[in-house]
């Protein structure tokens, strides 16, 4: 088998140059890319991945959560709207049956909370573990203490 320089013989030393830093280049999946976008809140990259239907909303990643949770995680209200507008099930559970509004809860977003609750998310939803979306609001969020006044909190 050739090697890779004797491979690259025929071109001129710049164009070898290039070919060589190609080969090296790294290339990852369309997932991959998409989920970082959610995370850094670039809407118009999420929008070009959605609509250019190179990633499925609903596929569970291997992180065990969907676009819509990761969203939800990064606080991005914004983000959330845009994935639920393309799509995404508000409903959705992650490896563990936690619906985007059990991550709301847990990691204090009232605004996205209130939102999924304006769509129709399951307040009494539970998880793997028993527990309602209301169960995991630290007592400190106190915005999110008040959505859920009335329902079933410890």
């Amino acid at each position: 088998m050739p090697s890779r320089t004797s491979r690259y013989a025929r071109y001129s030393p710049r164009q070898r140059r290039r070919r060589l830093l190609a080969d090296r280049s790294v290339r990852f999946p369309n997932d991959v890319l998409f989920l970082d976008h959610i995370r850094q809140g670039d809407l118009e990259q999420v929008g070009r991945f959605i609509r250019t239907r190179k990633v499925a909303l609903d596929t569970i990643h291997p992180s065990g959560l969907a676009a819509l949770h990761e969203a939800v995680l990064s606080g991005n209200l914004e983000c959330v709207k845009l994935l639920v507008k393309y799509g995404a099930d508000i409903h959705q559970r992650d490896e563990t049956g936690w619906t985007p509004l059990h991550i709301a809860c847990s990691d204090g977003y009232p605004d996205i909370a209130r939102y999924l609750i304006s769509l129709g998310a399951d307040r009494d939803a539970t998880n793997d573990d028993g527990d309602l979306p209301s169960d995991l609001i630290d007592p400190d969020f106190k915005d999110l203490v008040e959505l859920f006044q009335g329902t079933k909190m410890d």
